[in-house]
């Protein structure tokens, strides 16, 4: 395959970037979007100029490191996967393809492609944590909980925090995946002792962290390489709700 590939260079968060344009010839449509940046960057370095910097570590779709919007897409044009798992064989030869980071506020450009996603660790810092006994392995059985309970609680912590649902959003909301981090904890049994406390503390930091409000617009669920759901923005909103109130007559913070 031979690619014309627009990429957004820009030395660090406070200088100017710019696109711009590579050609690549001969790319196997069997390589993932990765490797061809590799190729990009092996063939720069040759040439004596700096290679792309961008984030990766499992290549596998699971740590949501590879963040990078393809063509105007978070992650690119195919549904529920990540960058790392997109594969050239879904590109035309000839093809010109964009590449630039995630565009949010709370996300400043580090350098070409690489985006500073902290403000999502502090939201979890804020909450993500249960009480409970350190030491030996809890037996399995002696905390039953229903299947429909286990099957919602898995399907929330399927979120890997890449931050597509922020990049997506045209507010730059971050609710799809507070939502998620709370709602995995707020299901289950062992997350009740701070379940307001929690959900509080962990929207508070997400509004504290410059990210816009959600109008259920529905482009952060149609990134989201692991198909999170909607669903899990209306629980938020329940369970916020509920706290707020508890918290006006009972404070929880």
């Amino acid at each position: 395959m031979k690619l014309t590939l627009r990429v957004w260079r820009q030395k660090n968060s406070r200088s100017r970037g710019e696109f711009e344009e590579y050609q690549l010839d001969d790319v196997s449509e069997g390589s993932s979007f990765l490797e061809m940046l590799d190729i990009l960057s092996e063939d720069l370095i040759s040439k004596g100029q700096q290679p792309v910097a961008f984030d990766h570590d499992c290549r596998e779709g699971i740590c949501g490191s590879c963040s990078m919007t393809i063509n105007g897409i978070a992650h690119g044009p195919e549904k529920a996967t990540t960058a790392c798992q997109l594969h050239m064989r879904h590109f035309n030869d000839g093809q010109l393809i964009t590449i630039e980071p995630f565009r949010a506020k709370p996300f400043p450009v580090v350098k070409d492609l690489v985006v500073d996603r902290s403000p999502l660790d502090h939201i979890i810092q804020a909450g993500g944590f249960i009480t409970a006994r350190v030491g030996s392995a809890v037996e399995a059985n002696s905390l039953p909980i229903a299947k429909q309970t286990a099957d919602y609680a898995m399907d929330a912590a399927a979120c890997i925090g890449c931050g597509a649902c922020v990049a997506a959003c045209p507010n730059a909301s971050a609710m799809l995946f507070t939502s998620a981090k709370v709602s995995h904890m707020n299901s289950l049994p062992q997350g009740q002792a701070e379940k307001h406390r929690r959900t509080l503390a962990m929207v508070t930091t997400m509004d504290g962290a410059g990210f816009g409000g959600c109008t259920n617009i529905g482009e952060c669920e149609a990134v989201c390489p692991k198909s999170i759901s909607l669903d899990m923005i209306a629980q938020l909103n329940r369970d916020y709700t509920t706290a707020t109130v508890k918290n006006f007559f009972q404070p929880v913070l």
